[in-house]
């Protein structure tokens, strides 16, 4: 079974150049592109949230799985790399695009829950984790990727990724399952 996506988001190819342009390498790739996009399909009306925005790939993908009534917030922390996105999906009503540092937002957040939690970036996955949880909606998901060895990883990557995995396996609010495919996944959905 060939597991290449078939259908692409239409802004990915110009957003694939800026990412080059920009040098930023650490886009989803196609297969996490495409599950947020199914992800983001279960939740019509969905309140959705990206955690790392980069230059607007996975943004892209959300935003193709998301019916008209669903809502997108993405941060980012470098405002250069998230003008690519805001150029190039920013005429989307759906999208509220946030530039700030990632943990700090997630501090001082006191809006409603949100539905499907991805979170491409350190704060929300790495630090500030169980912030990012108590932000997951019941029945919603959280997802996370970049869990496998990949090169240009910091040292400390493997070990991080050691603590975040028992973490999760210690919560009871939460039914996880590990996916070892495209980058290394982890999708929990909350159940309490």
């Amino acid at each position: 079974m060939d597991d290449t996506p078939a259908h692409l988001p239409t802004a990915l190819p110009v957003l694939r150049a800026d990412a080059r342009e920009a040098g930023f390498t650490m886009s989803s790739d196609d297969r996490t592109g495409s599950l947020l996009a199914a992800l983001a399909a279960t939740r019509p009306g969905g309140r959705i949230l990206e955690l790392g925005t980069g230059v607007g790939e996975g943004t892209a993908w959300l935003l193709s799985g998301m019916d008209p009534a669903s809502r997108l917030t993405t941060l980012e922390l470098d405002p250069a790399l998230q003008a690519f996105a805001q150029e190039r999906l920013g005429t989307d009503p759906r999208v509220t695009f946030v530039s700030a540092d990632g943990g700090s937002w997630l501090e001082d957040y006191d809006g409603a829950p949100f539905d499907l939690v991805f979170a491409d970036t350190w704060p929300g996955k790495f630090t500030h984790l169980d912030r990012a949880l108590d932000l997951v909606a019941p029945g919603g998901t959280y997802l996370i990727d970049d869990l496998l060895p990949q090169p240009g990883r910091s040292r400390d990557h493997e070990a991080s990724v050691t603590r975040l995995l028992a973490d999760l396996d210690e919560r009871k609010d939460f039914r996880c399952v590990r996916l070892a495919w495209a980058s290394g996944l982890l999708m929990a959905v909350r159940t309490g």
